[in-house]
């Protein structure tokens, strides 16, 4: 490892409403980053009632009648778990003297190459004097960050008595304030896309702008996908003199979750991109984040503020982690998926871990469920899936949506809607049974409306059967949203073991079998790309045509880019430049409809 790093050089990821909700109060303490979803405030507010009772902390109900109540619970919640991380982060240091405690723990799976446990070795291996060692543990040791996440899509308005609230009171904007008003010292990272009027509420928070050293209480993270979605959404906040701190690069599909695929843009360029362009970018930003100061009377940083670039999707080796590390020059890689199997970190109930363990390739595929009409990551054989095909086999798809967060569409009064809704499902299926089609294509729409399944209640009931908390309503079962790379893990671990994997002092993936992050991620754009050509053969227009030589050309493009990088990798150079030229011709052969001009 040639960059050098304090702590660690990974982070985890936010995963699902649940399975990362509580993630800083089990990792924190060891200098490990999460990211807690605050999508779901009904979530929050049972996780809140919880933790505060183990933990003996106050706790004050927040029921849905008092004003502003989304906007509390998270405010609420996450003063909770900063509590709880200092508090176990403090006592963690008072075990210097135990061996075998939390001090050892924290320092023995830190990487030997930490510059902190570097220091500490050198200075406390031939002499233990004890007030020494604890003031420099105290001056020292950090915990992990608690970040949150914002799907900045996910901006509802919401009603009270028919009647629509201020733009303040969106999901996301009252997420954004609840953030805002909390404690925490950490970073927001918002997802999904760029939202104008989101990123003008920020203007509001007095801590998202800097001190005049430079000091921000609260960060800025952007999840990207490409280099030009960064500095026009880097530019349009600086504007209004705030900083994005870190770019946050995610593999458009080699993911869990929803995918946002791009238009054949592949992860190797894309970093190569950032790490040409940079200090261009810190430079250009810079220029315009000064002036929008000024214009807001904003303290001026004496320098530039310092911006992180930081990759996730697919990786699953320490060969991986440190190739993008050391070729890209970043600042942290994310490890979601695999840490579903680490119920030391993440929150997963019994039944779906042992789903995940025998999950193959074949068991993990982008689906149609999600209400938001994006591909979504899915494994087979979960329990939200079971529930879901046992209702359309009765006749009865839907779900009853007590909680709306993904309800973006509008019925006829104009109030908000889920696609994976009883009354919207209902509506629709009765809209296409006068349509008059043949057997054969009403069982294709029939397939397409009732697909759609409850991911506000899915993707949080893990929490809820993991910490025997009782909730109303109808049993959804377990959404979950691993990446294609869990194929290649067959069995719980422990935090220790993780991390020993991911800085290469053991191997867990249990197959030899497993092709490159980059090799993977090119497959699942070619499947990509050859369904977008086959949805578009019975109807295909200039601007289908468009996006089809746009998304071709860019796919050349990585293919050239990965055929001059593979020639560099030594031992494994003829192994991925094998994979990569069969994958190639398998690109090839597929053809773009030739349009008639008229």
């Amino acid at each position: 490892m040639t960059k050098k790093f304090e702590t660690h050089s990974f982070h985890i990821p936010v995963m699902g409403l649940a399975y990362t909700v509580d993630s800083p109060i089990k990792v924190a303490q060891y200098g490990i980053s999460s990211v807690i979803s605050i999508v779901d405030d009904f979530l929050i507010e049972k996780m809140n009632e919880y933790y505060s009772n183990k933990f003996k902390l106050p706790y004050q109900e927040i029921t849905t009648k008092v004003e502003d109540y989304r906007a509390k619970r998270i405010t609420s919640y996450l003063n909770t778990v900063d509590t709880i991380v200092k508090q176990k982060f403090e006592n963690l240091k008072k075990t210097f003297e135990e061996k075998g405690g939390e001090f050892d723990k924290y320092m023995e799976m830190l990487p030997d190459f930490s510059e902190l446990k570097q220091n500490f070795t050198k200075k406390f291996s031939n002499y233990n004097l004890k007030e020494d060692a604890l003031h420099w543990i105290h001056n020292n040791l950090k915990p992990g960050n608690i970040d949150v996440n914002i799907m900045t899509k996910l901006d509802k308005a919401n009603f009270v008595k028919n009647e629509q609230l201020p733009t303040e009171f969106n999901d996301a904007h009252a997420a954004l304030r609840g953030f805002a008003n909390s404690n925490l010292e950490s970073s927001v990272i918002l997802s999904a896309g760029m939202n104008p009027r989101l990123y003008s509420y920020f203007e509001n928070f007095e801590d998202f702008f800097p001190t005049k050293e430079g000091y921000l209480k609260k960060k800025i993270t952007l999840k990207v996908s490409d280099y030009r979605s960064a500095l026009i959404q880097g530019k349009f906040l600086a504007k209004k003199g705030l900083w994005v701190s870190e770019y946050r690069i995610e593999s458009g599909l080699n993911c869990g979750g929803h995918a946002f695929a791009s238009d054949g843009y592949l992860l190797g360029p894309i970093l190569e991109e950032f790490k040409q362009h940079k200090e261009a970018l810190i430079s250009d930003v810079h220029e315009i984040l000064v002036a929008g100061l000024e214009a807001n009377g904003k303290n001026i940083p004496e320098s530039p503020l310092e911006l992180l670039i930081t990759v996730q999707g697919g990786v699953g080796t320490n060969e991986e982690h440190e190739y993008l590390i050391n070729n890209y020059n970043i600042d942290s890689v994310g490890w979601g998926t695999p840490f579903l199997l680490v119920p030391e970190a993440t929150t997963v109930d019994a039944q779906t871990i042992e789903t995940l363990k025998k999950a193959k390739e074949k068991d993990l595929y982008l689906s149609n469920v999600s209400p938001l009409g994006v591909p979504f990551n899915s494994l087979n054989g979960s329990s939200n899936d079971i529930i879901r095909n046992a209702r359309i086999a009765e006749n009865k798809p839907g779900s009853s949506c007590p909680k709306k967060f993904l309800a973006l569409s509008l019925d006829e009064k104009g109030m908000p809607l889920c696609l994976a809704s009883k009354k919207f499902i209902s509506k629709k299926v009765d809209e296409v049974k006068l349509e008059n089609l043949s057997s054969e294509e009403y069982a294709k729409q029939y397939e397409l409306i009732t697909d759609k399944t409850c991911l506000c209640e899915g993707l949080a009931n893990a929490a809820f059967l993991n910490y025997d908390i009782n909730k109303k309503g109808e049993d959804q079962g377990v959404a979950i949203c691993p990446g294609p790379n869990m194929a290649y893990y067959s069995k719980e671990l422990t935090l220790k073991e993780m991390i020993q994997h991911i800085y290469g002092k053991i191997n867990v993936v249990d197959t030899d079998d497993r092709p490159h992050m980059f090799i993977k991620e090119f497959k699942m754009y070619i499947d990509y790309f050859a369904n977008k050509v086959d949805e578009v053969k019975d109807s295909y227009n200039a601007k289908q045509e468009k996006y089809l030589n746009t998304f071709k050309n860019n796919m050349n493009d990585g293919i050239e880019y990965y055929q001059q990088l593979f020639s560099t990798f030594g031992e494994n150079k003829d192994y991925l430049l094998n994979d990569l030229n069969r994958l190639k011709q398998e690109f090839l052969n597929i053809k773009i409809p030739v349009r008639e001009k008229i």
